[in-house]
């Protein structure tokens, strides 16, 4: 898979140890804390999706309660650092895939997608990323959202963060809660989210013959 340039980026800071300091910053550890107990408000979870894998710090922390999960992301370097960390669990699926093409004919009841979608190039390819999300949650099934603030993302150089995504995520889900996690630095300013997918009505066609 060819790789644009905020791809090679993330490439290159993923050689190191201890990448965004995921496992060694109290904030990163609180955030990925908060994006858990969203995850698991809606209760067990049967089978999960987690968009965006970097190192596998919230891998570790999310795996233990899905039935099966399935993690992609766009940087193989990534899927490998994070396979070997989870010691190649048998419920996990690794998919190297860019959240725009992924596809899949099983319903998730949970996608967890987190400081990922700025990295798309343009509002554009958000609205189509969240569109091909949304298509693949059951009804009912719930999103986890996270992400930088859109100053701070446009200050970084992407187009825009959590309140630009939050708003395209009304579009098709429903909010359901959502919390502010706030560092020490303004860069340490994040909102994360949880959405729903509508419950479709069942189909009484055959019952009005």
């Amino acid at each position: 898979m060819k790789l644009d340039n905020n791809h090679r980026l993330l490439d290159r800071e993923l050689a190191a140890d201890d990448p965004w300091l995921l496992d060694a910053n109290s904030f990163e550890r609180e955030r990925h804390t908060q994006m858990l107990r969203l995850s698991l408000l809606h209760g067990s979870i049967t089978n999960a999706l987690e968009v965006g894998c970097a190192a596998g710090a919230f891998t570790e922390r999310l795996a233990p309660h899905c039935q099966r999960l399935t993690v992609i992301d766009v940087v193989p370097r990534a899927i490998d650092r994070t396979r070997r960390r989870m010691k190649e669990l048998p419920h996990i699926t690794w998919v190297v895939s860019d959240v725009q093409q992924f596809s899949t004919e099983e319903p998730f009841d949970l996608i967890v997608v987190a400081e990922v979608l700025y990295y798309l190039n343009g509002i554009a390819e958000m609205r189509a990323a969240i569109r091909n999300l949304a298509r693949m949650l059951a009804p009912g099934g719930h999103l986890v959202f996270g992400s930088a603030r859109d100053a701070t993302c446009r200050r970084w150089g992407h187009a825009a963060g959590a309140e630009t995504v939050m708003a395209m995520l009304n579009e098709t889900l429903i909010a359901v809660d959502h919390l502010q996690c706030q560092g020490d630095t303004p860069s340490q300013d994040c909102l994360l989210a949880r959405f729903r997918s509508p419950v479709r009505p069942p189909d009484l066609s055959n019952c009005l013959r």
